[in-house]
């Protein structure tokens, strides 16, 4: 399945009418945002957080990511993801038109780049939500992206979160442990941290760090 012309470069408009919104916002009174994105460790809460985050402020643009993973019940294509087979994936990333992309369990993940330089152009709040190694090509490519770090409250209470449970076998909770010990240590490459004490805390300084105006959320 191919994702729908216009979406992502190479597609009807193209870069050139990215290029072109960018000039129009630059020309008139929407100034361009520059992307944040939402990062930390597995079991942190990223997702709780990014639903709150869509439900409070429905003028914040969430990317939309481009899987090889089966949609499960439930998710629709082009809401919850952009669901494409290995060949559509490896298009997508000889062409250069994914902003980032990943390996995770089996399947590949992926942002479309047209649709992030878009939003920003038009002066759009865009958030993206990734893991470590997403938000690290996000720096190599667009610099001047803001990268928030969301962190546990303690490492004990992150530990609650990953071994849930105890349902799973002690080899992987061990893996995701030390998962989690490597991502902790990256904290220092990003811009801001975030606290995760309290969702509705977190959204607040979130919201604030994307300077979304009063007009944006209505």
């Amino acid at each position: 399945m191919e994702i729908a012309d216009g979406l992502l470069p190479g597609g009807r408009g193209g870069p050139a009418a990215a290029a072109g919104s960018a000039a129009s916002a630059a020309d008139g009174s929407i100034p361009p945002r520059r992307l944040t994105v939402l990062s930390g460790p597995s079991g942190v809460g990223k997702s709780t957080v990014v639903a709150e985050i869509r439900r409070a402020h429905p003028g914040v643009w969430l990317s939309v990511s481009v899987t090889t993973r089966a949609p499960r019940p439930g998710e629709i294509h082009g809401v919850h993801y952009f669901f494409v087979d290995d060949a559509e994936f490896d298009r997508l990333v000889e062409e250069e038109e994914l902003l980032e992309w990943a390996e995770f369990a089996g399947n590949r993940y992926g942002t479309p780049r047209r649709a992030v330089l878009e939003h920003l152009a038009a002066g759009v709040p865009a958030l993206l939500e990734i893991d470590l190694q997403g938000a690290r090509q996000v720096r190599t490519a667009m610099p001047e992206a803001q990268l928030v770090f969301l962190g546990p409250p303690s490492w004990e209470e992150l530990v609650r979160r990953l071994v849930g449970r105890g349902t799973e076998p002690p080899d992987v909770i061990e893996r995701r442990l030390s998962a989690a010990r490597s991502e902790l240590a990256a904290e220092k490459e990003f811009d801001v941290t975030l606290v995760n004490t309290s969702v509705k805390d977190v959204c607040r300084e979130l919201i604030a760090l994307l300077a979304v105006h009063p007009s944006d959320s209505d």
